[in-house]
């Protein structure tokens, strides 16, 4: 079987603490239960929501799981390294072991999917039950749907038929680049009664013209005016999910950066507005009065000063 990474899952670090891991279990328990969330998709992550919370939020089974990653019910059951004959050397075992599947599912993974009860070998004869391969599909997605989230309509061609099939798929709020989105059941079709394989999307950011992406984080850069950077202001600006008024610091140069809390991708993600001061292409004729006026005064203010 395939290894299910459940901090991928849950979207939390190795090192996230409890409180970490049960904070976002109950967001994303919220987000995808199926009585509010209708996505053909949303039960198949309900579920492996509730799979991985259930062994990281256990400090025992997460020790396990640490160790002996997705054979770790094996490991807590009891089995060890046995040389005799009729027992499976423990490492063989553990890494095929499926605690949701049946004797015969651990069989098919260790012998090439001979062991079926329908199937080859000395439990039957007929078909051979045999799962379908999962597969990896490129997802583009621009900033502004990453950081919306959402429903999301997906077009593949099916690699045995070469029909186009369209799913509906629900994105996370904040998602990014190499992320993947399990859509169960949704790979190449299995043999015989063998169940189909999984479909896995691979987020990929496409390019913005106006904001940078470092991990979670967002930059952009902004054009402001002297008189701007030297009184402080208050801009109004577009960020991916709207507009904001941004409070431009007095005495602000170019290079500065304002933070603007909450506004990048995921929940730790931030804006971070690039100052860069700049002139206007044309000034009025009072304006470069103006303009004089205040070289004067610099000069008068500061003799060093180079006008």
């Amino acid at each position: 079987m395939d290894f299910k990474d459940y901090y991928d899952i849950l979207g939390v670090s190795k090192t996230a603490t409890q409180s970490e891991i049960q904070k976002k279990y109950r967001k994303l328990a919220k987000e995808y239960h199926p009585d509010k969330n209708k996505d053909l998709a949303a039960d198949g992550m309900f579920k492996e929501i509730g799979e991985a919370y259930d062994v990281l939020k256990d400090p025992e089974k997460r020790t396990k799981y640490d160790r002996y990653g997705q054979a770790w019910q094996a490991a807590q059951s009891g089995r060890h390294a046995r040389s005799g004959p009729g027992d499976w050397p423990f490492s063989e075992a553990s890494q095929n072991f499926d605690p949701n599947g049946s004797f015969f599912d651990t069989l098919e993974h260790m012998f090439g999917g001979h062991f079926a009860g329908q199937g080859g070998g000395p439990f039957g004869t007929g078909t051979r039950r045999e799962r379908g391969r999962d597969l990896e599909v490129k997802l583009p997605l621009s900033l502004e749907e990453a950081a919306r989230g959402g429903k999301h309509t997906v077009s593949l061609s099916d690699p045995q038929t070469g029909k186009q099939k369209s799913i509906a798929v629900q994105i996370p709020k904040g998602i990014g680049t190499g992320k993947r989105i399990r859509l169960s059941g949704q790979g190449q079709a299995g043999r015989g009664s063998g169940k189909a394989g999984d479909l896995y999307l691979v987020v990929e950011l496409l390019k913005h013209p106006h904001f940078e992406v470092q991990g979670d984080h967002l930059y952009k850069t902004l054009d402001i005016e002297p008189y701007q950077a030297a009184l402080g202001a208050k801009i109004t600006m577009d960020t991916l999910t709207g507009k904001i008024r941004l409070n431009i610091p007095q005495g602000s140069t170019s290079g500065d950066k304002v933070r603007v809390k909450d506004h990048g991708l995921g929940d730790s993600g931030d804006l971070y507005v690039v100052l860069r001061v700049s002139m206007p292409g044309t000034i009025s004729d009072r304006e470069r009065e103006l303009y004089a006026e205040l070289a004067r005064v610099a000069q008068d203010e500061r003799p060093n000063h180079a006008v």
